[in-house]
């Protein structure tokens, strides 16, 4: 079968600069590395193609011949790069040069896993880091509280002190890796290192694993946490509790407790950051002629507030300082009181007749509605015209 062309191999362009040809190589060999295609039965003959390719275009001299000539170049021993007996004119090497590079990108997982690249992993692992979400409510915001919550967690076994191993004795080093916590293997061309299959990259194993906690060094249980909760926190805000977390593996360090704040909806007030309103019904005759109307504050307290003669509904008026405080910082907020007029039901006919005499002589003292009705007579006469 003829070769295919070698840019075609790369997936780069004819006329390729070195460092896009270097690019689309290390793209492709990371791509079809047999080790990350172990259901293509093609993956390691595509990928010597590839490494034959990049093998003469990144050098100078036989990427010329090769955009002079093609394939024939190299026809009859010429040098070139992946003959079926092998690389040849140094190939293997020029190989190992080309693909040193890439090495990292193709292997970082393995290398990750087991513990980097030097030396073997600890055989202690941090624990995990927990989420709780806390719902508290707008008053408890507003002043702080403190609370009392149980936590499903892993803790350090008490049986073992956290090794893992019966009575508390020290793991052994793991006879397969011998405490690299990794193993080499060979893989064609190259040798390529993996998380040691015994001890999974840990480089110590138990002999006599602890009954209690079958070896991990931790067990299920939950425990009870007191928590302050400071004043002014809302919705989002998150506590951090260092150490509070899942217990550690084999006697590691212990992950932190994350407390996610859920502040609840309040019957009266409505929070937007630091600020609450608050809709307060007065009626019909109190916005007419003005008055008192008497309001909650967030902390228990009662405030008296005038309404001017004349108030719509809608209109706002300010409480300053009576609003939720800064969790950050020092003050407070203000509290919004928004009037709302309210119209009357039920009504007696006396009530009813006096609404009615009322109404005749107010022509004049609704200004909007008045307002309103000539410009909607100006409407309809423009229209007729």
């Amino acid at each position: 079968m003829a070769k295919r062309d070698y840019y075609d191999v790369l997936g780069a362009k004819k006329g390729a600069s070195a460092d896009e040809l270097k690019k689309a190589y290390r793209q492709k060999a990371k791509e079809l590395h047999p080790d990350r295609n172990s259901d293509n039965p093609n993956a390691e003959s595509q990928f010597k193609e590839v490494n034959e390719a990049y093998d003469v275009l990144k050098d100078a001299d036989k990427k010329a011949a090769y955009d002079r000539y093609g394939h024939a170049a190299f026809e009859g021993g010429m040098g070139g790069g992946g003959q079926r007996g092998g690389f040849q004119g140094g190939g293997q090497g020029d190989f190992a040069s080309a693909f040193s590079d890439v090495f990292e990108d193709l292997f970082g997982d393995f290398m990750g896993r087991g513990g980097g690249g030097g030396g073997g992993r600890s055989r202690a692992q941090r624990g995990s880091d927990l989420r709780y979400n806390l719902r508290v409510s707008l008053d408890e915001a507003f002043a702080g509280v403190q609370k009392t919550i149980n936590v499903p967690t892993s803790v350090a076994c008490e049986a073992c002190h956290g090794t893992g191993a019966e009575g508390g004795s020290e793991p052994t080093t793991c006879p397969t890796c011998s405490g690299m916590g990794k193993v080499r293997a060979q893989q064609g061309f190259f040798t390529v290192e993996r998380t040691c299959p015994t001890c999974s990259g840990a480089g110590q194993i138990v002999k006599n694993p602890c009954k209690s906690c079958h070896g991990h060094g931790r067990i299920e249980k939950e425990r009870a946490l007191s928590v302050n909760i400071p004043a002014g926190v809302e919705t989002g805000t998150r506590i951090r509790l260092a150490g509070e977390g899942e217990a550690g593996l084999r006697g590691g360090p212990t992950g932190d407790l994350y407390i996610f704040i859920e502040v609840k909806e309040h019957p009266i007030f409505q929070r937007d950051g630091v600020h609450l309103f608050c809709r307060v019904p007065i009626s019909f005759t109190a916005a007419a002629l003005g008055g008192e109307v008497e309001v909650p504050t967030i902390d228990g307290g009662k405030a008296r507030v005038k309404v001017p003669a004349g108030s719509q509904t809608g209109k706002q008026m300010r409480l300053r300082g009576k609003g939720m405080p800064a969790l950050r910082g020092a003050g407070a907020g203000d509290m919004l009181l928004e009037l709302a007029v309210e119209t009357p039901v039920n009504l007696t006919t006396r009530q009813k007749e006096l609404l009615r005499e009322f109404e005749a002589l107010s022509e004049e003292n609704n200004p909007e509605g008045s307002s309103f009705f000539s410009k909607v007579k100006g409407f309809w006469d423009g229209m007729k015209s």
